[in-house]
């Protein structure tokens, strides 16, 4: 029997997991693409605990968004890793999403965080260190900034560069960095203050998933490690 206390409604209580350093954000390629639930469930496999999936597919109608989300919460909790949904608190709350990702036409995150509850981890889009200053205060609990590097995704912005993770991450601030990360780019990023990084292509372009989130967990401990000794 499930030992977690029951809330009224019978539902084991949702403890806050850590938050995760290597977030996997979908599209709609992704996740109409082929076997993208086995795909998916092999990245959370391999990401366990460090990681989770974002899931953000714009193009899907509510039914097929809240089938992929469920069977998504599933993989996550056998895996050990969170699934948090992109804007869509509606299919969050249902599901009972670990966490939501807010984009500038988003309800705000206090709202977000009201509806959903203190376990539930509220990330906001922002692209500047003012805009991620901006969030945090505003009820975010974490900032995913972006894009850092040139990203196919989104070919006409110009890259923000790793001295605005830097910036936006003083004073111990809660910062994801997206956009172009490899592997060897998320190592530079996290020494520069992120917590964390997010990816798209760099995992769901590569042929082997599992072995693609392998690598950005080895980079990500690698500096980790570095910053851990330094300091």
């Amino acid at each position: 029997m499930d030992p977690r206390p029951r809330d009224r409604a019978g539902f084991a209580v949702r403890m806050r997991r850590s938050l995760p350093r290597l977030i996997l954000v979908t599209d709609d390629r992704v996740v109409e693409g082929p076997e993208f639930l086995a795909r998916a469930r092999e990245a959370l496999t391999a990401g366990g605990l460090d990681c989770a999936l974002q899931l953000r597919a714009q193009r899907q109608g509510g039914a097929r968004l809240w089938a992929l989300a469920r069977q998504l919460k599933d993989e996550a909790d056998v895996s050990g890793s969170t699934l948090w949904i992109n804007d869509r608190l509606d299919v969050a709350l249902v599901v009972r999403a670990h966490g939501v990702q807010l984009g500038r036409r988003a309800l705000s995150a206090s709202v977000a965080k009201r509806l959903l509850g203190e376990d539930v981890w509220i990330g906001a889009s922002v692209h500047s260190p003012l805009e991620a200053a901006e969030a945090l205060t505003g009820g975010a609990d974490l900032a995913v900034l972006g894009n850092i590097y040139e990203t196919s995704s989104h070919p006409e912005r110009e890259p923000l560069g790793v001295d605005a993770v830097r910036r936006a991450a003083g004073g111990g601030r809660s910062i994801v960095a997206i956009g172009g990360i490899t592997p060897e780019r998320a190592a530079e990023v996290m020494e520069a203050g992120a917590c964390g990084v997010a990816v798209l292509g760099g995992v769901w372009l590569a042929g082997d998933t599992a072995a693609a989130v392998r690598l950005y967990r080895q980079a990500i401990a690698g500096a980790v490690g570095r910053d851990e000794k330094a300091t």
